[in-house]
């Protein structure tokens, strides 16, 4: 493994590369923000609002929304525009409190919303396929976070979809024309996380097409006949996680009042008890948590040196979510040994390596003097 030299991210994340000055894609991205004409683009977002209320007759646009900080700030940056949203949400079935208050407040901000929610004994099945298949909880989630609002935009004739922030902008990708303010099909394969999959590819012996009705996103030419385009933005305006908190709070958005349930924020992934996990297991796939994620946001945006970032991540190890991955293995009906048998089998001994005691260490760590346990 090798790190950037700028961050703490190593270039086993997927999409992230690294420069021959060591410096990963992302950091190299991000400090282009600094030569972007960010009112050209906020023109840019005008002239499209204005083209969308000529052209809409009821609903402007869909929101994809959790009630966390960054929809939130998406709700009240369309709102501030003139448009009038439709919210939607996938109802995860490890919803918190927080959340759920979270997102009774977005709604109160002046929104209509659907909050959708699956057939839960399809989740639990489809979730622990997902584990056993991939090594990720987290496949049928975003299956429904992308596919239900495309599909309800389609529904009620809405043309636009705003997202939030581009993960491939944010946190690097080896491909530039996905950095853009686009949500397409390609970007959706390539960074949806759900391993290259659609619902279709997951409908056989498990699963019916219908069970999986949900998580199916409208046909391509749909799509096209009905004029339905997502964007991002997080390209028209420059997206920074602290500056969108400040403005979702003073909308009333609270942060976790016990403090980060994975990473280093305690204002993100708090509305779902799972999301947890799916960021873990990055440990046992690519030998780093959400933690490096998030220190990497905040050096780039000249909040923590590096050295503050590496001193974080010793402190607080590898953030294993016990609690959750117990209220996972409830809901979807196994012990708690045959997850860690699961977990097990995705252990990239490309990176790890197994010490004649038996405990796992990866030789090439970002933290020398790290406790392996």
């Amino acid at each position: 493994m090798r790190y950037c030299v700028s961050c703490v991210l190593p270039d086993t994340r997927p999409n992230l590369s690294l420069g021959p000055d060591g410096v990963c894609n992302a950091c190299r991205v991000h400090s282009s923000k600094t030569e972007i004409d960010w009112q050209s683009r906020a023109r840019a977002f005008e002239r499209l609002v204005a083209e969308i209320k000529a052209r809409s007759r009821g609903y402007d646009c869909v929101i994809p929304v959790s009630g966390g900080k960054d929809s939130t700030w998406q709700v009240i940056q369309c709102l501030s525009a003139g448009l009038t949203p439709l919210a939607v949400t996938w109802k995860t079935p490890s919803r918190t409190p927080i959340g759920q208050q979270n997102l009774d407040n977005l709604v109160s901000l002046g929104v209509d919303h659907i909050d959708y929610q699956i057939n839960p004994k399809v989740e639990k099945r489809f979730m622990l396929r997902a584990l056993e298949r991939f090594g990720s909880t987290a496949i049928p989630m975003h299956l429904a976070l992308f596919n239900i609002p495309l599909r309800i935009a389609v529904k009620f004739g809405i043309q636009l979809v705003v997202w939030g922030e581009n993960s491939a902008f944010e946190y690097g990708s080896t491909n530039l024309a996905h950095t853009g303010m686009k949500l397409d099909d390609e970007w959706y394969r390539t960074y949806g996380v759900t391993h290259g999959t659609t619902a279709s590819d997951w409908v056989g012996e498990d699963f019916t097409e219908k069970d999986l009705a949900g998580y199916a996103g409208p046909h391509s030419n749909e799509l096209e006949q009905s004029g339905v385009h997502a964007i991002f933005l997080g390209w028209y305006f420059p997206w920074d996680p602290q500056k969108s908190l400040a403005v979702a709070r003073a909308q009333g958005f609270q942060s976790q009042p016990a403090g980060a349930r994975t990473g280093y924020y305690d204002f993100a992934d708090i509305d779902d008890d799972f999301i947890s996990i799916h960021h873990w297991l990055k440990w046992y796939k690519f030998g780093f948590t959400r933690l490096f994620d998030n220190l990497s946001l905040e050096i780039r945006n000249r909040r923590l040196t590096r050295e503050q970032a590496v001193a974080i991540i010793r402190a607080r190890g590898d953030q294993t979510p016990h609690e959750d991955i117990q209220k996972f293995c409830r809901f979807v009906g196994i012990e708690q040994a045959q997850f860690w048998k699961t977990c097990e089998a995705f252990r990239n001994h490309s990176i790890w390596k197994r010490e004649k005691s038996g405990a796992w260490h990866i030789p090439d760590f970002l933290i020398e003097d790290w406790h392996w346990a």
